[in-house]
């Protein structure tokens, strides 16, 4: 199918740190030149998202603030439905995004990348919260990203021991899960099948899209290590890069 509407992670595809990949800012602006709607989806989850959309903006990579879709977004939404208070393990500087949350008497437990906050007394806490029967919501089930040419653990692992450790499954609020890409398509308005995204992590990205029924392009830069093709689902396709990708995009291709 054509595809009609693209989404992009940014860390390792348009961002390295705070510097922007090579071809990652004519890779938007080809997209605006030929109409294709697009957003960016991200795990990450060191930074509220006002300040993530800073830094995309003074890398040159400009886009408007309901182009960002963070999975904060989802997890506050979710907690006001469902009327939870949750236990925030989360990076400092993520905080700004729950702001509003009643935090008092937590009776949800909610997981990011909380980087040193990773204790064993914090973890310690949020496994006896779910042991008494609180949801737990996950912002990311990424085993790891790159930054800065390192690689840091990112928070799917320790989502995972909370799952096996109090026997329940996280509410998947990140990536791969489904409802994040589901939420994304519906804000672009197209059908599932129509919309492209474009990562770098053969698994959160390209292969939680295949499975939410989306098309998807693994790129060579980011987190992609030599032989993650051999790990591609049916149909996803590579590209060196996310200009390479989004120009194989226009050229229908």
């Amino acid at each position: 199918m054509r595809v009609q509407a693209v989404l992009l992670d940014i860390g390792g595809v348009l961002l390295d740190g705070d510097e922007p990949l090579p071809g990652a800012r004519d890779a938007l602006e080809r997209l605006r030149a030929a109409n294709l709607p697009f957003l960016l989806l991200t795990n990450t989850t060191r930074a509220a998202r006002a300040a993530l959309w800073a830094r995309l903006d003074a890398a040159g990579l400009t886009v408007r603030q309901d182009q960002l879709l963070t999975p904060s977004v989802l997890a506050q939404a979710w907690l006001a439905r469902e009327q939870h208070r949750p236990m925030l393990l989360v990076h400092p500087g993520l905080r700004a995004d729950f702001a509003t949350v009643d935090e008092a008497q937590p009776n949800a437990v909610v997981v990011g990348d909380a980087g040193d906050g990773f204790s064993y007394a914090a973890l310690n806490a949020a496994f006896r919260l779910l042991m008494r029967g609180a949801p737990l919501l996950s912002l990311s089930g990424s085993r790891y990203f790159r930054e800065g040419g390192e690689l840091f653990m990112d928070a799917g692992p320790f989502v995972r021991l909370l799952e096996a450790a109090a026997g329940c499954e996280a509410v998947q609020m990140g990536k791969p899960g489904a409802t994040f890409f589901h939420h994304a398509v519906e804000c672009l308005g197209v059908p599932l099948a129509s919309v492209r995204m474009i990562g770098d992590d053969v698994e959160s990205d390209v292969r939680g899209a295949h499975e939410a029924g989306l098309q998807a392009t693994l790129v060579q830069t980011g987190k992609y290590h030599a032989g993650d093709e051999r790990r591609l689902p049916a149909g996803a396709c590579m590209a060196l890069n996310v200009l390479e990708a989004v120009e194989r995009i226009v050229a229908g291709d």
